[in-house]
């Protein structure tokens, strides 16, 4: 199949299935001024969807590097009130929201992290609102990759820069049911799959998991009316979408006061331009008491200090060992693709819609229901091929 017709294909899935662009509503993109030519095409299929409007928020991954390393301390602690209210003001209009991601795993590297920290808290504080939007399902939102040079160059480091790229895109085709004759048809043959396994966890209503393999020794209590999501959701207004692509996960809330143990990552986590590797977590009570990293410490450091709840679980994912991207050997440095080859945890927020009535919860009663609450969602992978998982039932077996 000819590139540009599988760029077509992937561009009208993103709209059609990802993000299921409804007639008359407008969409926000996030994307690498590098994808512009792919971006095009997706603001088409959403024009032919029958948006009103197609708004653009561009990254460029050398500006903002530079913007890191030089602006004052003082422009990176503020996050400009026009930005917040425009992007609040178009999701409480209805705006769907297709982010287009690639980022330089090491971006950041070198920068100060007190200058990350001080840059991820302005952006989490002030975008609260308009993540609770997305966090609440209230407006349809999907995630898609895209190859960027010094991704595809991170991933295949033997391979000359054009050949990583064509190399990468290989594989988010594959990966992302690009490659076939009707990938919006596939798409929903893998939904049902994921819908199958969703629905027994769900009857199951396990109180606890329990974890066991190399460096790994963890409990996890579920709290009482949890649910269990993966593949597509619908919004609040019944529109069903896809909010990550590819997706090989079903993924619910831990009890923030119920974790106790030592989990070990398996895969390098990117936060901030930064990668995390080979660490290590304590818990204690449901609060992360000891870390350690072979590399990236302080950097892990930094997103736990982010604020209280970023100690704290807001995401237990399972996901099996034979998917495609597990099965691909490949490391992708990316946790959309990362988190669906392993298993995995978050840290920081928990989604409100993973318990009854979790969308309509006070704070108060957030934290009575044990749902954490943080201004990071940061997803790690410690599922492995030796990883065994036990599910507790309500009578103890």
């Amino acid at each position: 199949m000819a590139k540009q017709e599988l760029l077509q294909k992937y561009a009208k899935l993103a709209i059609k299935t990802g993000v299921n662009l409804q007639e008359g509503q407008g969409l926000i993109i996030n994307a690498p001024v590098e994808s512009a030519e792919f971006v095009r095409l997706v603001a088409k299929e959403a024009y032919a969807a029958g948006a009103k409007n197609v708004h653009l928020e561009w990254s460029d991954e050398d500006l903002t590097y530079l913007k890191m390393k030089h602006a004052p301390m003082e422009v990176l602690e503020t996050f400009p009130e026009w930005r917040k209210d425009a992007l609040v003001e178009m999701v409480k209009d209805g705006y769907g929201l297709l982010t287009i991601y690639g980022q330089n795993p090491d971006l950041l590297k070198g920068i100060d992290s007190a200058r990350i920290a001080a840059t991820n808290k302005a952006s989490g504080v002030a975008l609260s609102e308009y993540r609770d939007y997305i966090m609440n399902d209230k407006v349809c939102w999907s995630i898609v990759g895209y190859p960027t040079a010094s991704w595809a160059h991170k991933v295949f480091p033997e391979l000359s820069e054009e050949e990583a790229v064509e190399t990468l895109w290989d594989n988010i085709f594959s990966i992302s049911r690009v490659d076939v004759d009707d990938p919006i048809q596939a798409w929903k043959e893998h939904n049902s799959t994921l819908e199958k396994a969703r629905n027994y966890l769900n009857e199951k209503q396990y109180t606890q998991l329990i974890y066991k393999a190399e460096g790994t020794d963890l409990t996890i209590d579920l709290p009482e009316g949890h649910i269990w999501h993966g593949g597509s959701t619908k919004s609040v207004k019944g529109i069903e979408f896809n909010p990550n692509m590819p997706t090989e996960e079903v993924f619910t809330m831990p009890h923030k006061y119920g974790v106790n143990g030592t989990v070990s990552s398996t895969k390098p986590l990117n936060y901030g331009g930064n990668l995390i590797e080979n660490f290590k977590l304590t818990f204690k009570d449901g609060i992360v008491v000891e870390y350690s990293a072979e590399e990236g410490e302080e950097t892990l450091k930094t997103l736990l200090e982010s604020d209280e709840g970023a100690k704290r679980l807001g995401e237990v994912a399972l996901v099996p060992n034979e998917s495609p991207i597990s099965q691909s050997n490949i490391i992708f440095f990316n946790t959309l693709f990362d988190e669906n080859a392993s298993c995995h945890l978050a840290l920081g927020k928990a989604y409100p819609t993973n318990i009854e009535n979790g969308p309509n919860f006070s704070k108060e009663e957030m934290d009575q229901h044990g749902v954490n609450d943080s201004i990071v969602h940061e997803d790690f992978m410690m599922g492995s091929a030796s990883l065994d998982i036990d599910g507790v039932t309500k009578d103890g077996k």
